[in-house]
């Protein structure tokens, strides 16, 4: 089996075993009941409505002050997504690394195709890591020493 069916079934399972468990609320005479009544929705609505509402507020002040630090709304814009790519980059970079050294390290002992392929993968996830982290320092350098 290749590592795509692996990861698949294994991501197949955990989605099945998270999706199994529901929310169980107790009531005042201690009856535990597996839905929640319509006052506890509609609660849990407004709770969630306001998630996002703080969320998207946050997000806004965020790229108001790239958009105030770079002098344009695109160049903030790019500068805010930019940012974020880089900070999500690092685990998941970590994580391919991880997998292309167990591929080439542990599995490619006897196999060399195996080896090449874990050797490819750490290749890979640490290019992918290094324009992660050296792009949003470009983008910055050419946009503010460039433009002026």
């Amino acid at each position: 089996m290749n590592f795509i069916k692996k990861a698949g079934i294994i991501t197949l399972i955990f989605l099945i075993f998270a999706s199994s468990f529901y929310m169980v609320q107790a009531d005042s005479e201690g009856v535990v009941a597996g839905e929640l009544s319509a006052e506890q929705q509609q609660q849990s609505k407004s709770e969630t409505a306001e998630t996002l509402k703080n969320t998207k507020e946050g997000v806004s002040k965020k790229i108001q002050k790239y958009v105030d630090d770079y002098g344009s709304y695109p160049y903030g814009v790019a500068a805010y997504i930019l940012n974020t790519i880089r900070i999500y980059s690092i685990p998941f970079c970590f994580i391919g690394i991880v997998i292309g050294s167990i591929y080439q390290y542990m599995l490619g002992i006897r196999k060399l195709d195996i080896r090449d392929k874990g050797f490819a993968l750490v290749v890979t996830f640490v290019t992918i890591l290094l324009i992660c982290q050296v792009l949003p320092l470009i983008f910055a350098i050419v946009v503010n020493g460039w433009r002026g």
